[in-house]
């Protein structure tokens, strides 16, 4: 048979997001310990204090980054283009109303990208390379032909509000895929009907899972809603890509994705799948050594036998709701 990817990408159309940083350096020298990555961990600069727990409540995001009160530099922005200076907090206010209404369906709220498609305008070339409207200006107003960027309605002193309100979004960024400043906001999603959610599960889940065999007490082994319901949609792949696997009640690991290789002899080799692509396909033998095969076409011929088929089916015709009423009815089996 013929393999095929489960998964469907969607692409979205937008401005091309890139940042290039030029840093000036000195003699090099070896460090005294592995350096430290913002953002990625590793240990703390000599002198530093070593590093306290977490507390129990999460503290307040800071209310700006390098760009921001507080930040380096004396509240300019960790690239040139974000040093601007500050806007008129009126302005920013209504151009943040503006945006919601007018831009946030594409764009999102907080400007990281909307249901409709459109670009995180904080990592925006074109947004981060705007000093005072000269380039944002003219595609808000007049739009790019052959994108889904139209031109705005709007009149010229809310487009430069929306500006204003972009710039401060920009402003406040303390690092790549940081959030914006403020309280951490805790999503309650348990918002389903859970008897709604009970039927669901018995006509689209009872014939693999039952609620007082392999699913008996998964509420408590995940207790964080947030994650149990990132185990079920995922069937447990979640989980097992930080490094462990979902055990159902009995405690046997869930099973591998296996593969069958049936060569143009007949002979047949089967075994776990760790890979494989249009030019060859490797399988874990008995022995657990890996075997690797030649693929031309067809030849040799592929059989894949994954036991989550059933969730990446699912994924397809999973709407909002049902994911919410089967994660209300789940967080009861205790």
């Amino acid at each position: 048979m013929r393999v095929g990817s489960a998964w469907v990408a969607a692409a979205a159309i937008g401005v091309a997001l890139s940042v290039s940083v030029r840093a000036t350096e000195g003699p090099h020298q070896a460090p005294a310990q592995p350096p430290v990555i913002e953002g990625h961990g590793g240990p703390p600069p000599a002198g530093a204090p070593a590093p306290q727990a977490p507390a129990t409540t999460p503290a307040p995001r800071p209310a700006g980054g390098p760009g921001g009160p507080g930040g380096p530099g004396g509240g300019q922005g960790r690239f040139p283009a974000q040093q601007r200076p500050k806007g008129n907090p009126d302005v920013i206010q209504r151009g943040r109303g503006i945006f919601a209404g007018a831009c946030g369906p594409c764009h999102g709220a907080d400007a990281r990208g909307g249901q409709l498609g459109g670009p995180n305008l904080l990592r925006s070339e074109l947004a981060l390379n705007d000093k005072a409207g000269e380039l944002l200006y003219p595609v808000i107003k007049n739009g790019r032909p052959g994108t889904q960027m139209v031109a705005s309605p709007l009149p010229d002193e809310d487009i430069r509000a929306v500006i204003a309100f972009v710039h401060d979004l920009q402003s406040k960024i303390g690092g790549q895929g940081n959030p914006p400043p403020g309280e951490e906001v805790k999503l309650d999603i348990l918002v389903g009907d859970a008897k709604a959610g009970a039927a669901y599960f018995t006509a689209k889940c009872a014939s693999c899972h039952s609620a007082t065999g392999d699913l008996a007490g998964l509420a408590t082994r995940y207790a964080d809603p947030k994650q149990l319901q990132n185990v079920w949609v995922s069937g447990g792949r979640a989980i097992a890509r930080g490094g462990g696997v979902m055990r159902p009640a009995g405690g046997t690991p869930r099973a591998f994705t296996t593969a069958t290789v049936t060569l143009p002899s007949g002979e047949k080799a089967a075994g776990r799948l760790l890979r494989i692509d249009d030019f060859s396909v490797t399988i874990a033998q008995a022995d657990g050594s890996p075997r690797t095969y030649r693929r031309n076409g067809d030849t040799p011929k592929v059989e894949i036998a994954d036991p989550l088929e059933g969730h990446i089916a699912l994924l397809r015709v999973l709407t909002d709701a049902d994911m919410h009423n089967v994660t209300a009815y789940l967080v009861t089996l205790k």
